[in-house]
């Protein structure tokens, strides 16, 4: 099928996604890092699938949603137009709604219990389909945040190492938001520490390689502290209703 895309949102976009860009690359050199290992996710969630498509347009190939019920619609859009991207699944996902999702999914950061590691497992398995998970961490206790605490994740990744139908590619977290710039680096920090820990634990260490860690407000100290993908939504699409992601 033949796109006509909108070329003022895919020129604006574009313009906005070159600056994070521009600032990946000053805090990879900062930090003596390559800026080949970080991922830039555009985070599509709450706007129409024109801004996922035009941002697609514009080079951004990976694209992050919150909610299945959001994505599987966009996914198929994307299919209709023959526009391949890599779909990011980040926020809560609930356990009726991981069929939705089977195959079709680059990524799932948001594993936040072992009961949902194994409905992953289960349904992906069942589809022929190996799934590539991260492991949701609340390094910064927030009552408000989802994930697992840090001192169980020992006990988590032997279970989840028994799962077939799922791998562990590394850990996401969220920080708090910041009240000065620069507050949410220690909680990445934590986490990078906890992730090095754990590598010599999981099914395939090999595959252990990805921290997934920033948003708008805070990429650059999570670039810092070894993140690999940065999930970034204001800062290329524009600010929604709430959420600073």
């Amino acid at each position: 099928m033949q796109y006509d895309f909108d070329e003022d949102l895919k020129s604006l976009l574009k313009e906005r996604a070159d600056k994070v860009r521009e600032n990946i690359l000053s805090a990879c050199k900062a930090s003596g890092r390559d800026s080949s290992e970080v991922t830039l996710i555009g985070v599509s969630k709450m706007f129409p699938v024109e801004y996922a498509e035009a941002a697609f347009c514009g080079g951004i190939n990976n694209l992050g949603e919150n909610k299945v019920q959001e994505m599987v619609p966009k996914i198929e859009r994307f299919n209709e137009l023959g526009l391949e991207a890599n779909w990011h699944l980040i926020g809560t996902l609930q356990k009726n709604k991981v069929k939705y999702i089977v195959g079709k999914t680059h990524l799932i950061h948001s594993v936040n219990t072992v009961d949902l590691a194994s409905e992953i497992a289960k349904r992906f398995q069942n589809a022929g389909y190996v799934a590539d998970i991260l492991l949701q961490v609340n390094v910064s206790h927030e009552e408000s945040k989802h994930g697992f605490d840090p001192s169980e994740m020992q006990t988590v990744i032997e279970e989840v190492n028994a799962m077939e139908g799922v791998r562990v590619r590394g850990l996401m977290t969220m920080a708090p938001i910041q009240t000065y710039d620069g507050e949410a680096r220690s909680v990445f920090a934590k986490t990078r520490e906890l992730f090095d820990s754990l590598k010599a634990d999981v099914k395939d260490p090999a595959a252990f390689d990805s921290l997934s860690m920033g948003m708008s407000q805070d990429y650059v100290h999570a670039i810092a502290e070894g993140s690999t993908f940065i999930r970034i939504g204001t800062d290329i699409f524009g600010k929604r209703n709430y959420g600073n992601t």
